[in-house]
């Protein structure tokens, strides 16, 4: 045991003593690498545990070529998102003994690639998860394959082949909430779209007017107005569909903060959800569960997206120049924000 202040902490020595192994065969196991037997890795971990050990983080990335550290970058609009990414994150992060470095930057900003490079040169991360619409920036991307930098895409929509990937299905989640909308008897269905610069946004609303066409519905261009992603658009988004004279008898937005503005404008003007006007969104979060009424929604599994983009680096199958996708499923989420359209 070695002192820390004066008190005792156990060291990989005494790890390799309890857990009856070499000081390599530790390494090996906190360091995640492979070739180590099922039996062996456990006998390491309870010790591991049972001694309260904590691997230094600047001694393992002095030891190795590696800095265990992975990076996030994001620019969104929607903070229940990115707290979902970095919770999905961290928790993958955490097992591997890894840290997260969280970075927002602009996709837009003529400098993104310069930034970009140098977080990178500065941190020395040993990969890099971009979550939309980062994910798609083709600055950033031409960067990390010039340096040779792994990465993994969260939701990306275009280049598909281009490195590492999880997704869900997008269009087809959108497709079925709308289905529940017409099935309740909504034929008046408005629609608010998301952030242009996100691939999910397009994949929604494909969902959403391929529903309404299956059911021989007309889509009118009049009810598809185009928001954010933010709570603030949704406002925006909900008082110009709510004071037309010929208003939708349903709202269904692409996420669930711009949901949230819809029921602000909707208790408003006084107008009952879902007795007046149904609304859904999309993605599931915190605030659509306590809201009321509680938001229709669909679950999109974020956090569990975020610890496969961090499992895909931690396992290397990431690496530039190595394609692997996972697709993960959605539910969807059924609440006291729909209902049946005013004239049923």
């Amino acid at each position: 045991m070695a002192k820390d202040g004066g008190a005792l902490t156990a060291t990989i020595y005494d790890v390799a003593r309890v857990a009856d192994v070499s000081i390599k065969t530790v390494s090996r196991v906190l360091n995640g690498e492979p070739n180590v037997r099922p039996e062996t890795r456990q006998r390491v971990m309870e010790s591991v545990a049972a001694l309260r050990y904590r691997p230094s983080l600047s001694a393992r990335s002095l030891a190795g070529a590696r800095s265990y550290l992975l990076g996030l970058l994001f620019d969104n609009p929607s903070p229940a998102y990115v707290a979902d990414v970095q919770t999905g994150l961290t928790a993958r992060c955490r097992e591997a003994g890894y840290h997260l470095v969280v970075e927002p930057v602009s996709c837009d900003a003529p400098d993104v690639a310069s930034v970009v490079e140098s977080l990178t040169g500065a941190l020395r991360m040993d990969g890099l998860v971009l979550s939309p619409p980062v994910c798609d920036s083709e600055a950033v991307l031409d960067v990390l394959d010039r340096i040779a930098m792994p990465y993994v895409r969260i939701a990306p929509w275009r280049d598909m082949d281009r490195g590492a990937r999880v997704e869900m299905d997008d269009r087809r989640a959108a497709y079925e909430m709308t289905g529940h909308l017409l099935a309740l008897g909504h034929r008046d269905i408005g629609f608010i779209r998301g952030h242009l610069g996100h691939g999910a946004s397009r994949r929604r609303f494909e969902g959403y007017a391929q529903a309404l066409a299956a059911q021989g519905v007309a889509l009118n261009a009049d009810w598809v107005v185009q928001g954010n992603f933010s709570s603030e658009s949704g406002v925006d988004c909900g008082q110009a569909l709510l004071d037309r004279a010929d208003r939708p008898t349903a709202i269904f937005a692409s996420n669930d903060d711009m949901g949230l503005g819809v029921l602000m404008v909707a208790a408003r003007l006084g107008l009952s959800v879902p007795d007046q006007l149904s609304v859904a969104g999309f993605d599931d979060s915190t605030a659509a569960k306590i809201v009321w009424p509680p938001l229709t929604t669909v679950r999109q599994p974020v956090v569990d997206m975020a610890y496969a983009a961090a499992d895909l680096l931690l396992s290397r199958d990431g690496d530039a120049g190595r394609t692997k996708a996972r697709m993960l499923d959605f539910d969807l989420i059924v609440r006291k924000s729909t209902g049946l359209p005013p004239s049923l």
